[in-house]
């Protein structure tokens, strides 16, 4: 063989070699999540970054133990000035963003560049987009008619419990968990009526009168409170909360289970019926045909809650944005101090 081509050989090969295990010559950053739901979300973003020169490793807060949570990575594990080049924590900001320092964690989360935070509640507001609730529901039962405008009902939804939301928000910043305690404001905020998909208004009216009736106890036990409250309101505005977003800063688990379920089900249930309706319709006459073709509609639908926790038709909204900015501002940082 000539010496040439044993010689473009070798190099290819040593190429190729390079290609196939990339990560012994890149930096790892080891990426912290609170429990197994958080791994695919943040490994989502992170990989965004990931180049020659670096990549991520998402990992539970704990190697020894099963202990999980936002305090095992950022107290027990991971005291936030721990962290730093070759590791960061990735936590739900539950209120600690809207908090903005008034507690000592709230301080530590919005100050420390290696403390990535979700911005939403939790990564259930995300998944509880309301632009992407129509895809859940198609995928959910194959049946791309529209029942009801998603987005719609999340704006007008946020828009009638904002204003107690404030309220809530006002007195946990003041460290007081006990005038107004967030299950107090679930209760008033929560869906409790069946979903009449030609009436959602319905559903929307029901909280509105206990809204209303809320706020006027509120507005009458702590009048001294209420210009305190408007303020606060223009200044969490700077922070993205709007009376059009509220729904995305309220407890993911709360709109999820409390909310978004509550308007998923009954459509995905509605659409499945049309869906098998118009099988019969179809088969009408061809029994065994039928019933072959409704089991194969069976075997090919997914369970509408299985298709909203793998929903990811959030990455447009301005707070995933944001939570690129801080992965983008890291990771400069981290380049900064190695030429110093």
């Amino acid at each position: 063989m000539p010496k040439s081509l044993r010689q473009n050989l070798t190099s290819g090969y040593l190429d190729a070699a390079r290609r196939l295990s990339p990560r012994q010559k890149r930096r790892r950053i080891v990426a912290y999540v609170e429990s197994y739901d958080d791994i695919a979300f943040w490994r989502s973003l992170l990989s965004e970054f990931e180049n020659e020169e670096r990549y991520f490793q998402v990992m539970l807060p704990s190697r020894k133990s099963l202990a999980k949570g936002k305090k095992m990575v950022l107290t027990n594990l991971l005291h936030p000035d721990q962290l730093g080049d070759s590791m960061i924590a990735c936590v739900d900001s539950d209120y600690d963003f809207l908090l903005q320092g008034a507690t000592e964690l709230s301080a530590d989360i919005n100050r420390n560049p290696s403390i990535l935070q979700t911005y939403t509640y939790a990564i259930e507001n995300y998944q509880c987009h309301a632009e992407g609730l129509h895809d859940i529901c198609v995928q959910a039962t194959l049946n791309d008619r529209q029942l009801l405008d998603f987005p719609l009902f999340m704006r007008q939804y946020s828009q009638v419990v904002y204003p107690l939301f404030l309220w809530n928000i006002f007195f946990y910043r003041r460290r007081d968990s006990n005038s107004f305690p967030m299950h107090d404001f679930h209760d008033c905020v929560r869906l409790t009526q069946e979903l009449d998909v030609h009436h959602p208004e319905q559903l929307l009216d029901d909280v509105q009168r206990r809204v209303d009736k809320r706020l006027k106890r509120m507005q009458k036990r702590f009048a001294s409170f209420a210009g305190q409250v408007k303020v606060m309101g223009r200044e969490l505005e700077s922070l993205g909360l709007t009376p059009e977003t509220a729904y995305l800063y309220m407890q993911g688990h709360h709109i999820m289970d409390n909310v978004v379920m509550k308007l998923i089900v009954p459509v995905c249930n509605q659409l499945r019926r049309e869906r098998e309706a118009d099988i019969k319709r179809l088969g009408k006459g061809r029994w065994e045909h039928m019933q072959n073709e409704l089991a194969c509609y069976e075997n090919s639908i997914v369970p509408p809650t299985v298709m909203l926790r793998k929903n990811d038709n959030y990455k447009s909204l301005y707070l995933y944005d944001w939570m690129r900015r801080d992965v983008e501002q890291f990771l400069q940082q981290e380049k900064a101090k190695q030429h110093i």
